[in-house]
């Protein structure tokens, strides 16, 4: 994990002043008369993603090799997509909890991770290689001087909210139905840094190879402008559903305890895939939605403290599967360049990728 400024993480440092404060508290205060209505919860959560949707993103092609021949020569894979791993990124999560009596809550939460980001670069070898991406419709990309690396960004944030019922089966144990909705966003970029100093214009000499671009990059040349990206894919997916699950007791005792739970549900997903690709240094844009099934389950340990009638500290571990969803990287395959004339068509939305978040959280409940 990578640590930022410290205005990043101010939501979590909040959380510090409320438990020091509890623990100030004496622990033993005299209970309350009346059972707590409303419970307020706020939590940090740190969860890693893994999976994603594989591709081969950057070839090795001998440098011997002329530009013009590189779409019919095979290459080495140099990197995969599944070869970005995001590992753990920080958010947080806000919950109430309404007792409508002794058996039946209504629940609320709301959590958000946004800032899960991984970048990988591959430089040429020595002796010199090409660096090649390809897509469906012949389309190809290299580095355009010897001294560029292919370079691939790929983030992702989620979003949920769920509205839950929640009702007492027995003593420990309780079942909850609801709705959930669930954002999965994704965005994945290549690019070839450093930037151009000088256009690249000996793409149009049929025999360069990357001796001659060696060549031709210490020569004279027309200042190149600020090249976009050559691959640049967003998706976004909305699942709407029902589930249903059981929380239950596993250990208690005076004022700590251990819960577990779990929760599945079906969902509506509306998914949706936007493209640019970079053609001759022009860009070309698709793009496509669909409506699929996704699932989403999800399983969590819990441990709870009770500070105080009012106070609860709690930490744990949870982990969410979500199946059926389109991810950056499935969307190349959908992606199709032609050529006379040049345009890029997007064939459709794979929705068929899966990822899995889990990881810990930590935070207090407010009871009154």
């Amino acid at each position: 994990m990578q640590f930022c400024n410290l205005k990043k993480y101010e939501f979590y440092l909040s959380l510090l002043f409320p438990i020091l404060f509890c623990f100030c508290v004496q622990a033993n205060a005299v209970p309350s008369l009346h059972t707590p209505r409303c419970t307020l919860s706020a939590e940090a959560i740190v969860f890693d993603r893994v999976g994603t949707a594989k591709y081969t993103l950057v070839e090795r092609v001998p440098g011997t090799n002329f530009f013009f021949d590189i779409p019919t020569t095979p290459g080495d894979s140099a990197l995969n997509s599944s070869n970005l791993k995001q590992g753990f990124s920080p958010g947080f999560r806000l919950g109430a909890d309404y007792r409508i009596d002794s058996n039946n809550d209504l629940l609320l939460s709301f959590f958000r991770i946004g800032d899960w980001d991984t970048t990988r670069s591959i430089w040429p070898d020595n002796p010199l290689d090409w660096l090649v991406m390809r897509a469906p419709g012949g389309f190809f990309q290299t580095q355009d001087f010897t001294y560029q690396s292919m370079t691939w960004d790929y983030s992702t944030k989620l979003y949920n909210l769920e509205f839950n019922m929640q009702k007492k089966l027995s003593n420990g144990v309780t079942m909850l139905t609801g709705f959930r909705w669930l954002q999965l966003h994704e965005n994945l970029q290549g690019t070839i840094p450093p930037p151009d100093y000088i256009q690249p214009t000996w793409k149009s000499y049929p025999e360069a190879n990357l001796a001659y671009v060696a060549w031709f990059e210490k020569q004279p040349g027309t200042t190149a402008p600020a090249y976009p990206p050559f691959w640049d894919t967003s998706t976004t997916n909305n699942l709407y559903g029902l589930q249903i699950g059981l929380t239950g007791d596993l250990f208690k005792h005076y004022h700590f305890s251990i819960n577990g739970s779990i929760k599945i549900g079906g969902y509506w997903n509306h998914a949706s895939e936007s493209t640019e690709v970079s053609i001759a240094k022009v860009v070309y844009d698709s793009g496509a939605s669909t409506n699929n099934l996704a699932f989403v389950g999800e399983v969590g340990l819990q441990c709870k403290y009770q500070i105080t009638d009012m106070f609860v500290l709690k930490l744990g571990y949870e982990a969410l599967w979500v199946a059926g969803v389109a991810l950056a990287p499935g969307q190349i395959n959908e992606t199709y360049s032609n050529s006379a004339p040049t345009s890029v068509n997007a064939l459709g939305v794979s929705c068929n990728s899966n990822v899995l978040f889990h990881g810990v959280t930590a935070g207090l409940e407010l009871s009154f």
